[in-house]
């Protein structure tokens, strides 16, 4: 039976004129899936489907998701990052065990600078994070997001400077991801990717579609901690920009 597929020209272009039509002919494409979006299910049978192709540096992933969810898109992201999608499918580990794999959490909140409230989203991950081959004997975090440009944030009563190529992606009033450049001038890829989109608050977005920046802070793990209110989550940062562990940039919002 037929799907109710939706197929980009972005994404035909990537898997060729036959594969699209096999799936718009209901060979190849999946009647039920989860979103890749919501994580909820989805049936291509009753409800339009968005196919979306998520692609490394030599691996391609064909993923499903509603149409009211996003659209039908190629999606650059790191191998690494497709390689684990890859295993979780598929169930497989790498030969030796996989280390404790960091998750870097996400904190929204609207932050008081120069007199105007800004959007702000607070990163630390929950474990140190070593730099590659390092053998992993210090956090390396901060150092790593100065090399790419993060700012070592002293003051917060000053708003840091925008970092060129970096975005926050907004889709549907919820955070979907944090955008970094891609290798060698290549597109976009994903530096945080939520499993599910986040909700944010009506005064997060409308401060975010207001001033189209938002203000990404980072701290190593422990520096912050969920702290459930934002004057709380201020006094957090404070005490890590006196400590000299928060960095932070500005980046546009991409999307609404």
């Amino acid at each position: 039976m037929p799907r109710m597929l939706d197929v980009s020209e972005d994404v035909r272009a990537e898997i060729g004129d036959e594969e699209a039509e096999r799936l718009l002919a209901g060979e190849n494409a999946p009647g039920s899936y989860d979103c890749t979006s919501c994580r909820t299910p989805g049936d291509s049978e009753q409800e339009r489907t968005s196919t979306v192709l998520f692609v490394g540096e030599e691996t391609a992933v064909l993923a499903f998701a509603h149409a009211s969810c996003i659209p039908s898109q190629v999606v650059q992201v790191a191998e690494e990052q497709l390689q684990g999608a890859v295993r979780s499918i598929t169930g497989e580990e790498p030969a030796g065990g996989a280390p404790e794999q960091a998750v870097l959490g996400i904190t929204s909140g609207l932050v008081l600078i120069e007199g105007d409230l800004h959007p702000a989203l607070v990163v630390e991950p929950t474990v140190p994070i070593a730099r590659a081959g390092s053998g992993g004997s210090t956090d390396e975090f901060l150092p790593l997001l100065i090399e790419q440009g993060f700012v070592p944030v002293t003051d917060m009563a000053r708003l840091p400077s925008v970092l060129s190529g970096w975005s926050v992606l907004l889709a549907m009033g919820q955070l979907h991801a944090i955008l970094q450049p891609g290798a060698a001038g290549g597109g976009s890829v994903s530096w945080w990717q939520a499993h599910q989109p986040l909700q944010v608050t009506d005064g997060w977005r409308a401060a975010a579609n207001k001033s189209q920046r938002v203000l990404v802070f980072a701290a190593p793990v422990g520096a912050i901690g969920q702290q459930p209110r934002e004057d709380l989550l201020r006094d957090a940062l404070e005490k890590a920009a006196a400590d000299g562990r928060l960095v932070a940039a500005a980046m546009p919002l991409a999307g609404t």
